[in-house]
């Protein structure tokens, strides 16, 4: 990748190294370690349930803690980085994630493995907004497009390629550690990018504009009550077959989500420094990107949450083949999330609806394939990398596009929005999907999973489906 303009906010000195590409790198290869612990723990679920004794509660807490911690705190993530820094804000979160990743890796009951498993979502939070807060600032015009095309690439694809890490690490059982190798495998990684952070990262200002917005405090405490309430029981209330206190709970996150869109306009018009500055919520395509990328998120998270069951719970299948049945999926989506702007320019405004079309058609062909209870054959393959080129085309373009033209001083704003806006959507994805499979299957046996499994398939054709044609312009329905 060529060099590029630095932000006058950001300075270059002799121990900065800011060679763009090498920046790029650093920070997309964290970003991916980070998405890949939210994955990766799935296929080991099993082994630390049998290892640690762990009651299912208590496994959901060690697969949900990393995720809630890590919703609820994004948006405060990226208003730290706007206030302290974004390079001194990425360093610190990454080290925080890789001193709680080795603490994962060597927690002796589930009570620890949960509580460090909501210190590493924590270190997420400060990290993952400053990556796109770093794009947005080090890269102008078609060199920011395309860093963020290779953003999103990393960001779909970590869904994918967590399920594939994490069945080969299990399956290998490393020096007998069992599950224990999901973690510690961040730990060298995440000492090397802290080095090479240390060097390639641009210094921050000491001064500058964006260091005068101050904490909006009620702001925060009232987007991560409301976030909590409406992560906390999509994380566990399948599990629990959706009891009262799930659904009280889920009304008063909308509530709260309310109150605090209406003190964020209110102290905008004071002339305040509010958590999400409106005018980012107005920017021209913003919402259509935040529907199109909830939707798109949501669609790919229940698929590899729902095939997964089906092929370790159904059809009885290891946690490394499990795993390795995603790779086509993985590598499609980041191959298309790469390469699509390269395709002629007329294609370009029917992507995302054909992308979710495609997402649709590579369901249904799955849930088809897979319907007689058997391994679907070397068909299920091209299946799957169509639903992952699909998903893609729906998800790079909208992410791409919402960004490409905010302006540097509302990157921590829209990073922060918007890695929220796809956490979210993971979430609701595996809650809705994951509700619709388990409650489809009547009974143990690869049969009945199959069953279950092709109206999951079909439920995410349909959703697939909804969003190409919400995201329409009225005149074009």
């Amino acid at each position: 990748m060529t060099s590029t303009t630095t932000r006058p906010a950001l300075s270059k000195d002799g121990g900065t190294d800011n060679r763009p590409g090498l920046l790029l790198g650093v920070v997309l290869a964290a970003q991916f370690m980070a998405l890949l612990d939210v994955f990766i723990v799935n296929v080991a679920a099993p082994t630390i349930r049998a290892e640690l004794s762990a009651s299912g509660a208590a496994l959901q807490l060690v697969v949900a803690g990393y995720t809630i911690a890590y919703a609820v705190l994004l948006i405060t993530g990226a208003r730290l980085g706007d206030l302290l820094g974004h390079r001194r804000m990425y360093l610190a979160g990454l080290a925080l994630f890789t001193a709680a990743s080795l603490a994962c890796g060597l927690a002796a009951d589930t009570g620890q493995l949960i509580a460090f498993r909501l210190v590493q979502g924590a270190g997420s939070a400060l990290m993952i907004p400053q990556v796109l807060s770093l794009i947005q600032r080090n890269f102008t015009g078609e060199h920011r497009v395309k860093a963020l095309s290779a953003y999103s690439a990393v960001l779909a694809t970590g869904a994918a390629a967590g399920q594939v890490v994490g069945g080969v690490l299990v399956s290998a059982d490393l020096f007998g550690t069992g599950w224990r190798p999901v973690f510690l495998v961040n730990v060298p990684i995440g000492v090397a990018l802290l080095a090479l952070g240390a060097r390639i990262l641009p210094r921050d200002a000491r001064t500058g504009p964006t260091r005068a917005r101050a904490l909006d405090l009620p702001g925060l405490v009232l987007l991560a009550a409301a976030v909590s309430l409406l992560t906390v029981p999509l994380v566990l209330g399948q599990e629990q077959d959706w009891p009262l206190w799930s659904w009280l709970s889920l009304g008063g996150s909308v509530v709260l989500l309310a109150l605090f869109g209406a003190y964020e306009s209110r102290l905008a018009r004071r002339g305040g420094a509010p958590l999400i500055a409106p005018r980012v919520l107005r920017l021209p395509g913003m919402g259509r990107a935040i529907l199109w990328i909830t939707v798109s998120m949501g669609v790919n998270a229940g698929f590899l949450f729902t095939l997964t069951l089906h092929l370790q719970g159904g059809l009885g299948h290891s946690a490394l083949r499990a795993g390795l049945t995603f790779g086509p999926a993985a590598v499609v989506f980041g191959a298309i999330g790469l390469t699509w702007r390269r395709w002629p320019a007329r294609l370009h405004r029917a992507l995302i609806p054909g992308g979710f079309l495609l997402g649709a058609a590579g369901a249904l062909a799955i849930g088809g394939l897979l319907a007689d209870g058997g391994t679907g054959g070397w068909g299920l393959y091209p299946a799957l990398g169509v639903f992952g080129a699909g998903v893609s085309l729906a998800f790079s373009p909208a992410l791409t596009g919402a960004l490409a033209t905010v302006r540097p001083e509302d990157a921590a704003d829209a990073s922060g929005l918007l890695a929220t806006v796809t956490q979210l959507g993971q979430l609701i994805g595996v809650a809705a999907f994951g509700t619709l499979f388990l409650g489809a299957v009547t009974a143990p046996g690869a049969q009945n999973s199959a069953d279950a499994l092709r109206t999951t398939m079909l439920g995410l054709a349909v959703a697939a489906v909804a969003g190409a044609l919400a995201g329409l312009p009225r005149r074009a329905r």
